[in-house]
């Protein structure tokens, strides 16, 4: 059963969002999302960009020196030299994340950053503290049947473990109130991060508010990294949380 969530000490309307991208081998796409999120317009909210390389063996770290040069004010960059992985990238730039909201960005092409403000809308009218976007809200069919299966049997296991009624747990596309974060344990290195932030904050008695996203997934031939192996580490990542609240 969650809890009624709790007070959180609000200090107005929030001013700035941080987008945290985490890269590791996107020298393809990178440059592409980073112009993307930063065409993106958000009324009376300021923007700051994390980009945090894990460790690219391709050229994707040249793409990002060079976006940074473009708009160095407002990109903060993190430069690894040991591949740690995504959820490790992700710890990092929640470390440098300044903002009021803070929102997960991949570094592919499958998400949209143009619905950040459908995302993000539900925190900024105080009707929400952490919403995720939902790729399965909406028909959409061009997500393949095993991503379907996949992400359905993570996110009911979700639902039973943690009395929720998520539709997509695994998205990528994840926002909250910066202040909810605080005393979040994280120990995730690669993509059990998104089975671990959703049980640590339930467990902190915070609903998830789901809005209904785009979605264009990629192939393996595309640059798709997660596996059957990850989808294993998400369900043993759902039980030890649940075992070690």
């Amino acid at each position: 059963m969650i809890k009624k969530n709790p007070s959180v000490r609000r200090t107005g309307r929030p001013s700035r969002l941080s987008i945290i991208i985490p890269v590791y081998n996107e020298q393809q796409t990178i440059g592409e999302v980073i112009r993307r999120v930063r065409a993106v317009r958000l009324e009376n909210l300021e923007k700051e960009i994390i980009i945090i390389d894990d460790s690219s063996t391709d050229m994707s770290r040249d793409e990002i020196l060079k976006a940074q040069k473009l708009d160095p004010k407002t990109t903060k960059v993190h430069l690894s030299f040991i591949n740690l992985g995504k959820g490790a990238s992700i710890r990092m730039g929640l470390k440098y994340a300044t903002g009021d909201i803070i929102i997960i960005q991949d570094a592919d092409l499958e998400l949209n950053p143009e619905e950040y403000i459908t995302i993000i809308d539900p925190i900024l009218q105080g009707k929400a503290d952490v919403v995720y976007g939902s790729r399965f809200l909406r028909h959409n069919k061009n997500i393949p049947l095993t991503t379907r299966f996949a992400n359905s049997l993570l996110t009911i296991l979700t639902n039973v473990l943690y009395g929720t009624h998520l539709t997509d747990m695994e998205t990528a596309y994840k926002a909250f109130r910066r202040e909810i974060l605080g005393g979040v344990r994280l120990r995730a290195l690669e993509f059990e991060f998104e089975p671990e932030i959703t049980a640590r904050i339930i467990q902190k008695g915070y609903r998830i508010h789901e809005v209904p996203i785009a979605y264009h997934p990629r192939t393996k031939e595309e640059g798709k990294k997660i596996s059957f192996i990850d989808g294993m580490e998400a369900i043993f990542t759902l039980l030890r949380c649940k075992l070690r609240a």
